[in-house]
């Protein structure tokens, strides 16, 4: 199954996306508008997934683990797409990162 991608171009500053990356990567620097559930955790927490418009974005450091995130909403029913290159292009691209001390920075 192919995932559709999105880039962090196509995404507004404040999107609202599914962070995947684990707790340590998260308090580190994530986007403003990101929901935190670990890539472990994610099928015991479907239920706290957050409403989008549109497909959910999955965003993890680099795209692979989001990717697999992505691919597995998908298939039970859940429109969702990858953020290409992940938090490493959101910084990259100049977007907000917003820390849970300290500044932000990427893992």
């Amino acid at each position: 199954m192919e995932i559709a991608e999105i880039t962090v171009s196509d995404l507004p500053d404040d999107a609202v996306v599914l962070d995947v990356r684990e707790p340590g990567e998260w308090a580190a620097g994530h986007a403003p508008g990101a929901v935190h559930i670990p890539l472990g955790e994610v099928v015991g927490r479907l239920s706290e997934l957050p409403e989008t418009d549109g497909p959910l974005p999955v965003i993890c450091r680099s795209g692979a683990r989001s990717e697999r995130v992505a691919a597995y909403l998908l298939a039970n029913g859940i429109d969702a797409v990858n953020v290409a290159g992940g938090t490493l292009a959101w910084a990259q691209a100049g977007k907000p990162l917003a820390a849970d001390s300290g500044d932000p920075y990427v893992l």
